[in-house]
C-alpha cells in the first residue's frame, strides 16, 4: 500500500511538472505569434501587386533619399505630432467589453513610450544602449469628431456572437468599419480565436486600407481590468504601432538567417539577430546575434519579443525609419494643409512660452491666423478647449496636475500644430 502511494505522487508530480512546462510553453509562443508579418505575407501571397508595392514603400522609408515612386514632402515638420485614435471594441462577453479606464491605460502607455518619458528607461535599457534612446516625438489622443463630423468620445462599442473569429472579421460589417484609416489610426480591441495570438498591424503599405490599423487582443491592451501578465504593460500595442508606422522585427522577416537580406531590419544601431528574445534575459547575451559584441543583443527593444517589462525603448535609427512614414506614407494622418510646403515657416511661427508652466502660458502666431486649441493629459482625454486670437492668448492651467500635456492648436476647424507643455 505505501508502495502504491509513493508511485502515485511521483506519477502526480510528473504530471504537475509537465503542465508547468506546457504552460510555459504556451506563454511564450504568445509572443512568437506577432502576427504582423503573418498577415503581410498573407496579402502579398493574395496579390503579388501589392508585394511588389509593400517593397516600393519599405525602400522609402528606409532609405530618406530614395523619391521613386511617392512624392516625398521636404519640409514636413520636426514637432511633435499628434495622431487621431479610434477605438473599436468588439466583444462576445460582458468581461470582454473593456472599461474606458483599460482603454486610457493604454493611451498613457502608448504616449510615454513613443516620446521617451516611461519611467523604466533608465533601469531597464543598459546604460550601454541609453545613448541610442529617442523620442519619437509622437503624442495619441482620442479622436473628438467623427468622420461625419459629429462629437465623439472616441471609442465604439459593438457586442458580437460567440462564433465571431475576431483576427479576420475584426474590420468587416461583422465587426466595425474603419473609420476613413487616411485620417485616423484605428484600433479594434477583441478576442481572439488563435489563443497564442497577441496582436497584429499592418505596415505602411497597406495604407488607406480598410483592414489598416491596430487589431489586439483586449488581455494584452492597457494595463488594467483584462490585461493579463507577463503582457499586460501596455507593450503589446506599442510594439505593433511600431510595424504600422514601418518598423519591423529586429531580426527582419521571420525565419530569415544572419546575411541574407531579409535579415535585416533596415536600422543600423539595432544589432542583427536571427531570432527573437522572450522573458527577461539577463545583459549581455549574445545569444541570436549575428556577431558576437560586448554588449551583445538589444533585447529591450519595443520591437523584440521580450516580455512588457523588459523592453523599454525605440532608437533614433527607428526614429528616422518612423519619421519617414509619417512625413510620406502616413502624412494624411497629420491632417494639414499647414504642414505643406508654402506655410511652413508660418507654422513654425506659432509659439507658445513659458514652458514648463506654473500657471500661464501664451500662444502667439504673428503670421497664420489660429481660433482654438484642445488640451490632452497623458491618456488621451480631452482637458479644456480655448478660444484663440492671433495674439496674446493666456491659457490658464493653474488647477491642472503636474505632468505633461498635448495641444492641438486649429483655424476654423483645420488642424495646424500639435506641441506640449510642462505643468510644474
Amino acid at each position: 500500500m505505501y508502495y502504491c502511494s509513493l508511485i502515485f505522487q511521483l506519477t502526480m508530480k510528473k504530471i504537475l511538472s509537465l503542465l508547468l512546462v506546457i504552460t510555459s510553453v504556451t506563454m511564450f509562443s504568445q509572443r512568437r505569434t506577432c502576427a504582423s508579418m503573418d498577415k503581410l505575407h498573407e496579402r502579398m501571397n493574395a496579390d503579388p501587386s501589392f508585394a511588389q508595392h509593400h517593397k516600393d514603400v519599405m525602400d522609402i522609408i528606409q532609405n530618406p533619399n530614395n523619391t521613386q515612386e511617392l512624392n516625398r514632402n521636404p519640409n514636413a515638420p520636426t514637432i511633435v505630432v499628434t495622431i487621431p485614435v479610434v477605438f473599436h471594441v468588439l466583444y462576445k462577453n460582458a468581461t470582454q467589453n473593456i472599461s474606458d479606464a483599460q482603454i486610457n491605460s493604454q493611451l498613457a502607455v502608448l504616449n510615454n513610450d513613443y516620446r521617451k518619458l516611461n519611467a523604466d528607461f533608465n533601469t531597464v535599457v543598459p546604460a550601454a544602449f541609453q545613448s541610442l534612446g529617442a523620442d519619437m516625438q509622437i503624442s495619441f489622443v482620442k479622436a473628438t469628431i467623427t468622420p461625419t463630423g459629429a462629437p465623439t468620445t472616441g471609442i465604439t462599442r459593438k457586442s458580437v456572437g460567440s462564433s465571431f473569429v475576431f483576427e479576420d472579421s475584426y474590420y468587416l460589417a461583422a465587426g466595425e468599419l474603419a473609420w476613413n484609416p487616411n485620417q485616423y489610426l484605428n484600433i479594434w480591441i477583441g478576442r481572439f480565436t488563435d489563443n497564442t495570438l497577441l496582436g497584429f498591424a499592418y505596415l505602411p503599405s497597406a495604407a488607406g486600407q480598410a483592414f489598416d490599423g491596430l487589431c489586439i487582443g483586449d488581455q494584452y491592451f492597457g494595463t488594467t481590468g483584462t490585461a493579463s501578465a507577463p503582457f499586460n504593460k501596455g507593450r503589446t500595442a506599442t510594439h505593433e504601432i511600431g510595424h504600422y508606422f514601418g518598423l519591423e522585427h529586429p531580426w527582419g522577416n521571420d525565419g530569415s538567417s544572419c546575411g541574407s537580406a531579409a535579415n535585416s531590419d533596415g536600422v543600423a544601431d539595432t544589432p542583427a539577430t536571427d531570432n527573437p528574445h522572450y522573458d527577461c534575459p539577463t545583459f549581455p547575451t549574445n545569444v541570436n546575434t549575428c556577431t558576437t559584441s560586448a554588449n551583445g543583443a538589444m533585447f529591450m527593444n519595443f520591437m523584440d519579443y521580450v516580455n512588457d517589462n523588459c523592453m523599454a525603448f525605440f532608437t533614433t535609427g527607428q526614429k528616422t525609419i518612423v519619421n519617414n512614414a509619417v512625413n510620406v506614407i502616413r502624412v494624411s494622418l497629420l491632417s494639414s494643409p499647414a504642414l505643406a510646403v508654402n506655410n511652413f515657416e508660418a507654422f513654425k511661427s506659432i509659439l507658445i512660452y513659458p514652458n514648463p508652466v506654473a500657471k500661464n502660458f501664451t500662444i502667439e502666431s504673428p503670421q497664420v491666423e489660429i481660433d482654438e486649441v484642445e488640451i490632452f493629459n497623458t491618456v488621451g482625454q480631452l482637458v479644456k478647449t480655448q478660444k484663440l486670437s492671433q495674439t496674446n492668448n493666456i491659457i490658464n492651467i493653474e488647477e491642472f496636475e503636474s505632468g505633461t500635456y498635448y495641444l492641438r492648436i486649429y483655424n476654423q476647424g483645420q488642424f495646424l500644430k500639435s506641441d506640449k507643455v510642462i505643468k510644474k
